[in-house]
């Protein structure tokens, strides 16, 4: 499918790849992993030929369809809705609606022959494409995605780039290419969402290449594992979980390879040094020491896993009560999020705040910190609780001028420079990256230096509001080291599954605009939250037609069993009209089959304008029973 061969890509004097080798086969779901700065990213660019290798060669088939995922993609512009932006991926199928309708019009003062062939054959070509499903299909996708109807007829630039992000994901998985290269595709979505996505790619017929720090979503997802590491690629025949178990088999046996390779040098050279002087001996000598120049020499293993070696302290401990949150609420225009909420935080608490995007996690983040009003109730702040916030705003407060070591030394001035240092090299500063400016330092970066100010501050309370964003994979397990040597109380948003699993001891969500909670590990509410029924959220009111205020109020179903017997009852009248569209649609395809149809140019305009209109009803009746169908699999468990 695609071959890379002997890729070398350069960056002024440094290879950022130096005769890289790996071949992508059709079906493959590669996970592409390695630190920050290896070349994930810079590699996807160069396969879709963005940019091109310095020597070596990328091949291909010519017809090979790409879709290419990356982070450029935040900043695409328009003024279309997010339906239409999502549609632009049906090309062919747009361009022929647009063609069948001309025609349409054309045919009603144009009976010519050749119009009449041409809308024919346009239309077959439109229905074997599935052109009159593929509203439905954008729809459908765009709903996995966390978008409502509503939401899908609003203009794409009134979306954060986040959610832009997942318009443009939905076009291309839309254009069903043979291969999906994917630059961190869940970097702006929320836990529903990541589980959507990974259900949908998991029925993916072509082959995925993922670049991602979420390691629970590539271990659902591939199946092999290759490693961007020294400007090479190293594959691994398996997941995260398996590359992680096979890469510490394969450091173990180079490690013996390393230290017996070392043995037999310095034995080398003792020898070497021995008898060089000796006439006699120097001929051997000089042989043992070119055969000791020209052995290939094994690399000691780099630790990949740098441990935290240093405590959190702080100088008082809090009271028992660390929050207490009574009767808060809190709403936007057109959206509740707390009403008449309580919650407490007690000393030890380690909570992480989860739910989908909209529900009101950062909001409640900011209202407990303070940084954020609310209309009613109180946030009472307990005894003695120093606190700090994260969030991701705060890399912009960073200081561009001043180097990391400057930026920690002004915000922490009691920890010694030997402490700080100590602090940057767990988040992978070290040596004279230390003096480097805050301004030439890219994303990761900055969250790193951010997070450990976060961490050097003597507070016993902290709010860290999705900490893990634009971290790799090597730096997430540094926080969660950090985080489980904390003595203090925190609670923590972050989509990050493998982080929540292993540093919260409590979860919260907020449902039915309140605060409720679990109190076990995220591994422990997932698999409770998997058995329970999950209450039906409020609708959003809409503005009644005429006609729906002509109609007698159905009075709301009392409980899970009437809402039940609803729905199967309006699933029951769906198949009937199913069955009267489908009869109609036939009816209209014999009509279309008739002589005196088809010869006559006006009846069969009028008898193709019924069959579009009839198809469409069916299609729609379709829609309605499938999303009925699936509430009433969803309420029967």
């Amino acid at each position: 499918m695609i071959s890379i061969n002997d890729l070398t890509f350069q960056i002024g004097s440094r290879a950022l790849y130096d005769e890289a080798n790996w071949h992508i086969k059709p079906g493959d779901r590669v996970g592409l992993i390695g630190a920050n700065g290896t070349g994930k990213s810079t590699l996807l660019k160069i396969i879709v030929g963005e940019y091109a290798p310095s020597s070596g060669s990328i091949s291909m088939a010519k017809d090979l369809k790409i879709g290419y995922l990356n982070q450029d993609l935040l900043s695409y512009e328009s003024h279309h809705t997010i339906l239409h932006v999502a549609m632009e991926a049906f090309e062919r199928q747009n361009h022929l609606h647009d063609e069948i309708e001309e025609l349409l019009k054309k045919i009603e003062t144009d009976y010519s022959e050749e119009t009449l062939y041409k809308l024919s054959d346009k239309q077959q070509e439109f229905e074997a494409l599935d052109g009159y499903n593929i509203e439905y299909r954008a729809n459908e996708i765009l709903a996995g995605l966390g978008f409502s109807t509503a939401d899908q007829h609003r203009p794409l630039n009134t979306f954060s780039g986040g959610w832009r992000m997942r318009v443009m994901l939905a076009k291309i998985l839309l254009q069903t290419p043979d291969i999906l290269l994917l630059d961190e595709p869940t970097n702006h979505m929320d836990l529903p969402s990541i589980k959507w996505l990974e259900t949908y790619l998991g029925s993916f017929e072509g082959a995925i290449v993922i670049v991602s720090h979420d390691r629970y979503f590539l271990d659902k997802i591939v199946r092999k594992t290759v490693e961007s590491r020294k400007g090479k690629l190293t594959v691994y025949a398996g997941n995260y979980s398996f590359y992680v178990e096979e890469k510490g088999l394969r450091g173990e046996i180079q490690k013996g390879e390393f230290k017996n390779q070392q043995a037999k040098i310095k034995q080398e050279e003792r020898l070497i040094e021995r008898f060089k002087a000796k006439a006699s001996k120097a001929k051997m000598a000089q042989s043992r020491m070119k055969a000791l120049d020209k052995m290939e020499r094994v690399e000691d293993v780099d630790d990949d896993n740098p441990t935290v070696n240093f405590s959190f302290k702080f100088s008082k401990p809090s009271g028992r009560h660390v929050i207490k949150v009574e009767n808060a609420t809190k709403a936007y225009p057109n959206i509740d999020i707390l009403e008449n909420a309580d919650g407490l935080i007690e000393k030890g608490d380690k909570i992480a705040l989860i739910g989908a995007n909209g529900k009101g996690k950062s909001t409640l983040l900011r209202m407990i910190a303070g940084a954020e009003g609310f209309a009613q109730g109180k946030i009472e702040t307990g005894h003695n609780v120093t606190t700090t916030f994260f969030a991701q705003h705060q890399l912009e407060s960073l200081h561009l001028e001043n180097t990391i070591l400057e930026e920690l030394q002004a915000f922490a001035p009691k920890h010694s420079d030997t402490e700080l240092r100590g602090i940057l090299g767990c988040f992978l500063f070290t040596g004279d990256d230390v003096f480097k400016k805050i301004k030439v330092l890219s994303g990761g970066e900055k969250s790193r230096v951010a997070l450990a100010k976060s961490l050097t501050t003597d507070s016993n309370f902290l709010i860290l509001d999705e900490p893990t964003n634009h971290l790799d994979i090597q730096s997430v397990n540094i926080l969660i080291q950090a985080l489980q040597q904390y003595e203090g109380t925190f609670i923590s948003v972050s989509h990050d599954r493998y982080f929540l699993d292993n540093v919260a001891n409590k979860i919260w969500f907020i449902e039915e605009e309140k605060i409720k909670e679990y109190p076990g590990t995220y591994a422990e509410y997932e698999e409770w939250n998997s058995k329970r029924v999950i209450p039906t959220p409020k609708p959003i009111p809409v503005k009644p037609t005429t006609e729906e205020k002509k109609k007698p109020a159905e009075p709301a179903p009392a409980n899970a069993q009437q809402l039940l017997k609803k729905l199967n009852e309006k699933l029951k009248r769906t198949e009937e009209e199913i069955a009267v569209f489908e009869a109609s649609v036939k009816a209209v395809e014999a009509d279309l089959a008739k002589e005196e149809i088809f010869s006559n140019q006006h009846k069969l305009a009028e008898a193709n304008k019924k069959y579009l209109a009839e198809k469409a009803l069916l299609d729609h009746a379709q829609k309605t029973w499938e999303e009925l169908a699936s509430e009433i699999m969803e309420l029967e468990g």
